[in-house]
């Protein structure tokens, strides 16, 4: 089973285009108009990751998109988890060097943007490829996630639109990689567990994101992964049909109830997990509620406390609890 980030709505299928055939002639006449003109030349690392505003959206990124996939991060200085995908993404985006180009958008200074791509809940990111916005991913997610879902983009990007992205400046480059930050006391542990969900070791993972936390209880990125890690653990091995017709079957058994709640976070069934342990809290009195309320829980902190649909089964929780 590869990693998936649970706050994810759903990865798009990026190969199920519409109207791709349109989009790539435009993309292929805007790429013709610049060779005449004497090509687009090179840039430099910084200029991967722009800034973007609702004035300089059609300029900086409908007609970027024509040369080169643009990446969507849309955030705001209040919320937590943008301030841990944030950084990851523009490290990315030098990283793949000029694949794909970094947009960030400010939710709180462009809310007719917010709308206009029907955002929920932040940090969300979206793609335009040749003028054509894809829904990526919402919430944080490992950095593996967001690996798979960029090579899926720039892979899709080239192909069906023959857009190999922007040219950068070798020399600039190198002097970015010279004067890169030192790596931080946790990047070590973090990158293998990292290697670990790539390899499908998710005990490797757990104890990896465990590490950081028996030294930084509170660091986001290690409570994130490990949340995500374990609950990708805890489903591995089930039979999802076996698991959904016990749920269905057995409505007073808290175990069955807990690990369809799983299975369906897993899935990217959010609001359905939350929903159905709700119910099962509703239901239940004791220690089979205290465990119900446990794991519930610990669903909130794979999706991150400033997810809308987590503010929400908070207070529904609240309301069943009292």
């Amino acid at each position: 089973m590869q990693p998936r980030n649970m706050s994810m709505s759903g990865v798009v299928d990026l190969a199920a285009v519409k109207a791709a055939g349109e989009a790539k002639a435009k993309a292929e006449q805007t790429r013709a108009e610049a060779a005449r003109h004497g090509g687009t030349p090179a840039v430099t690392p910084s200029a991967l990751v722009i800034d973007v505003d609702e004035a300089g959206f059609e300029r900086d990124v409908i007609q970027q998109s024509a040369e080169v996939p643009v990446v969507i991060d849309f955030w705001a200085e209040w919320c937590e988890p943008c301030k841990q995908l944030g950084p990851l993404l523009e490290r990315l985006a030098v990283e793949y060097n000029g694949r794909f180009l970094l947009a960030k958008v400010d939710v709180d200074a462009n809310q007719m943007l917010m709308q206009q791509f029907g955002i929920q809940g932040i940090p969300a990111v979206f793609a335009v490829v040749a003028g054509q916005a894809l829904p990526l991913f919402q919430g944080a997610a490992p950095e593996a996630q967001i690996r798979q879902t960029l090579d899926q983009l720039v892979q899709v990007a080239e192909e069906r639109f023959g857009l190999t992205g922007l040219q950068v400046d070798a020399d600039a480059a190198a002097g970015a990689e010279s004067a890169a930050v030192p790596a931080g006391p946790y990047d070590a542990l973090l990158d293998a567990a990292v290697s670990a969900l790539d390899a499908g070791d998710l005990s490797g993972a757990v104890q990896a994101y465990r590490n950081v936390l028996a030294d930084d209880p509170g660091h986001p990125e290690a409570k994130l992964g490990l949340a995500q890690a374990e609950l990708l653990a805890r489903v591995q091995e089930m039979n999802p049909g076996e698991v959904r017709k016990n749920a269905a079957d057995n409505p007073a058994d808290v175990e069955a109830q807990i690990a369809a709640a799983d299975l369906d976070l897993a899935g990217g069934h959010v609001q359905d997990a939350f929903g159905r342990l709700i119910d099962t809290v509703r239901r239940t009195a004791g220690e089979d509620r205290d465990a119900v309320r446990v794991r519930l829980l610990k669903l909130f902190e794979v999706i991150g406390s400033e997810d809308p649909r987590v503010t929400a089964a908070r207070q529904a929780l609240a309301s069943a609890l009292f």
